[in-house]
């Protein structure tokens, strides 16, 4: 495989995943919204984050319920205390990661 091929692709992969994420912000700086959107595009950002969250601590087995991912479940504990405390995404991201890591080297 040559350097040309490997950079190109790259180089594509890259494109290809920042027109779906940078083009919308760009378009939607030049649009005026009406109030019921704006309203309603607020909620987006708890929805995704909820479906992150769900996803990362059930586990879904092919027969009956999904498996509570129990590390990861009670991290959500401090990482949520955090949260609320700070209101920083940064720090509450770092508790997460570190509670994570903190559990799987005592518990894991």
């Amino acid at each position: 495989m040559s350097s040309n091929y490997v950079l190109l692709t790259i180089l594509g992969c890259s494109i290809a995943t920042w027109i779906p994420r940078i083009f919308p912000f760009v378009i939607s700086r030049r649009v005026d919204f009406p109030e019921w959107f704006l309203r309603f595009l607020s909620y987006i950002p708890i929805c995704i984050l909820t479906a992150l969250l769900f996803q990362s601590i059930l586990e879904i087995q092919t027969i009956g319920f999904p498996k509570l991912k129990t590390i990861e479940a009670l991290s959500c504990v401090p990482t949520l205390f955090v949260a609320i405390r700070t209101k920083d995404l940064m720090k509450t991201v770092l508790a997460g990661v570190l509670t994570v890591a903190l559990l799987r080297i005592f518990l894991g």
